[in-house]
């Protein structure tokens, strides 16, 4: 990360609220967004945080983002169900569309509940984490522009598209665990572009469609484990795409191509009540014994200790939330001036993340 500044949470929360407020969302809108994108930045999750906000302001202004989205949900039995978002932003859409999967778990034991038409939903990990803290275990994954190579291609076809999960626990916040289904995230290829550093030859492509350890040349990511990574992919784009009507595989929108209309991305969650299937306090009770046990787990060479999937985001989260968050000073004085955005995304390339602006 580029020089950064220490930002205390409330105030981050509120600079990206006034920014994306006087982009043309309302003020509501424009909280809920501001807080999921401070609940990616205290996570960790950078690539998902405020520095999305410029991004957001340059596509709301231009009309990408329906400002007023009239949702509808329609059950379509006694647990599932379809909310149409109407390319509202992402965290409203996603945020709700989870709200109508826990109260339908509550009285079903299971939901399952697909979004059409959302626009970029940031950190997923923010929507599992709550249905976990309303007692259920969730699933949710979504699809994304075509950035990745095919295992055996060298032409791009799917996202990166995410997957997060989240089960309740005993004591303490959730088990949380949120994962791109490449060998590494975007956002991570962004840095190393930003420090001229290289990166291993086991994350990216070239043009040509061979490894590459450049950053600046990168042109398609590849699938973690390989085979069994581009498996996953291929999951999240059925159940997100095709399970729900949309566009699939190259044929997903993409993030920066036109930013006057919408992107018609679709989401799915799972939720599941524990106690529909096993006693609760058994249940909970074994997933502290699992994290007992996997602390008391001997370390390896070079590393502290084990650590459960996800568990490093939540002590991070845990620790900016009290600590102050790390915000890149360029962005933190971004979100401090009068600028709306700097016209800089509209037309651009996937891997150049930029136009020609700033």
């Amino acid at each position: 990360m580029e020089e950064t500044v220490i930002v205390e949470p409330r105030e981050l929360q509120e600079l990206i609220q006034r920014k994306l407020f006087a982009a043309g969302l309302s003020n509501e809108y424009a909280g809920i967004i501001a807080e999921h994108l401070v609940f990616a930045d205290a996570s960790g999750i950078h690539s998902h945080g405020a520095v999305r906000v410029d991004y957001y302001a340059e596509r709301i202004a231009k009309g990408g983002m329906n400002r007023t989205p009239k949702m509808t949900f329609k059950a379509t039995g006694p647990c599932s169900g379809i909310l149409d978002g109407q390319n509202g932003p992402g965290q409203v859409v996603v945020l709700e569309a989870t709200n109508y999967a826990i109260e339908m778990a509550k009285k079903s034991g299971v939901a399952v509940v697909g979004v059409r038409k959302t626009s970029h939903s940031g950190a997923l990990s923010y929507y599992v984490k709550k249905a976990a803290q309303a007692g259920f275990i969730a699933l949710s994954m979504c699809q994304s522009d075509p950035m990745v190579v095919p295992f055996g291609g060298k032409e791009n076809y799917f996202g990166t598209n995410p997957i997060a999960f989240a089960a309740p626990r005993k004591s303490g916040d959730p088990v949380v665990f949120d994962m791109a289904t490449t060998v590494q995230a975007w956002g991570k290829i962004l840095d190393a572009r930003s420090k001229n550093k290289d990166i291993p030859d086991t994350w990216a492509v070239d043009e040509h469609g061979k490894p590459t350890t450049n950053p600046h040349h990168v042109h398609g990511l590849l699938p973690i484990a390989g085979p069994k990574g581009f498996g996953l992919m291929m999951m999240v784009d059925i159940l997100s795409g095709m399970l729900l009507g949309l566009p699939f595989g190259k044929h997903v929108s993409s993030m920066y191509h036109d930013l006057t209309v919408g992107r018609d991305l679709g989401q799915f969650i799972l939720l599941i009540d524990p106690q529909r299937f096993t006693e609760l306090d058994t249940f909970k009770a074994s997933i502290e014994q699992m994290i007992t046990e996997l602390h008391e787990t001997p370390a390896a060479e070079n590393f502290d200790q084990v650590y459960y999937p996800g568990e490093i985001g939540q002590l991070t989260y845990e620790k900016y939330m009290r600590e102050g968050i790390p915000i890149e000073r360029n962005i933190y004085a971004y979100l401090q001036s009068d600028t709306i955005h700097f016209d800089q995304y509209s037309g651009a390339d996937a891997f150049a993340q930029t136009g020609t602006g700033k």
